[in-house]
């Protein structure tokens, strides 16, 4: 995937095709670079189970496995000028989106198994493991809104039409989008809940270390029950902006021209955010002496970071 990305990079430089409103080589750049980050992530993961590693290996290699077939797809297509998504022009491109749709599925259930076995293992750290976790079960969320852009869009009818499926709810694809990103900018975009839900995997088992990282300036942060609700806070304040965020897209909104009722909802999950971070912070610490008190904070870091936590 790394290879992919660099391949895709250069292709965004020298070839100026441009395919449903976007740069040809896009699609598979982004999809490398996720990938990258996603395997990644499910590996480092996959290094605390005391148990169940067998399995977990096989489930990893699934999943990566499944990911080179979809990417493969998504190159072949982008050679041949062709979508990749949503394809149904003729009984090829229609086996070749079928093909990606039933990778997408393995991919999915490998990363179930790996859930399974995260949320039956014994991990010593209580916030490492409740990160991986919740940022496991969130990215299988965000991974399962793909399903949604399947569904067909309004004017479209499985069997006549070229194209069934889309990313945008209300506008067609390939309108106005954001820079980089290429969401849209005039109606709903489920690829925005779709992200936003993988990379919990990444995300959440990164608060742990920035909450580790900064444990020797904060004593509160030493105590692992302090670090325990805040893992459980951003979790719980993550899966709010997701199930926000996912609403959004469905109504056909645009992340960037929110409605009131959205900067409502927004503002609710905000004070709760706050109230919660104070509520976790005012778990009361045990005196202990001042010596006792920094052999103890440094031992919670030299623990993260024995435990990979800390780069």
């Amino acid at each position: 995937m790394a290879v992919t990305a660099v391949v895709s990079a250069v292709g965004l430089v020298v070839d100026d095709r441009v395919l449903v409103g976007a740069p040809v080589w896009a699609k598979p750049f982004k999809f490398a670079v996720s990938f990258v980050a996603y395997c990644l992530s499910l590996a480092w993961m996959l290094s605390f189970l005391p148990r169940g590693r067998r399995v977990g290996r096989w489930a990893g290699t699934v999943v990566a496995l499944a990911s080179l077939v979809e990417m493969v797809i998504i190159i072949g297509q982008v050679i041949r000028g062709k979508r990749s998504h949503f394809n149904r022009a003729t009984p090829f491109d229609e086996a070749l989106f079928t093909a990606m749709g039933i990778t997408v599925v393995v991919l999915w259930l490998g990363t179930l198994v790996v859930a399974v076995l995260l949320l039956r293992a014994r991990i010593a750290d209580r916030a490492s493991a409740w990160a991986m976790r919740c940022g496991v079960v969130l990215a299988l969320a965000g991974a399962a809104v793909g399903f949604l852009m399947t569904r067909p869009a309004p004017g479209q009818r499985r069997g006549e039409s070229e194209v069934v499926g889309a990313h945008s709810v209300g506008v067609p694809d390939g309108g106005p989008s954001m820079p980089l990103t290429g969401w849209s900018t005039t109606g709903g975009d489920l690829r925005i809940p779709h992200f936003v839900g993988m990379h919990a995997l990444q995300l959440l088992p990164l608060l742990v270390m920035v909450l580790a990282a900064l444990a020797p300036r904060f004593a509160r942060l030493a105590d692992d029950r302090v670090r325990l609700r805040l893992v459980l806070l951003a979790s719980g304040v993550y899966a709010a902006v997701f199930g926000l965020i996912l609403w959004q897209a469905l109504r056909g909104e645009p992340l960037v021209h929110p409605s009131g009722v959205t900067l409502g909802a927004a503002g609710l999950i905000l004070v709760a955010a706050a109230v919660g971070t104070y509520g976790s912070l005012r778990v009361p610490v045990p005196a202990r002496a001042p010596e006792a008190a920094r052999t103890g904070t440094a031992g919670a870091v030299s623990a993260g970071t024995s435990k990979g936590l800390l780069p």
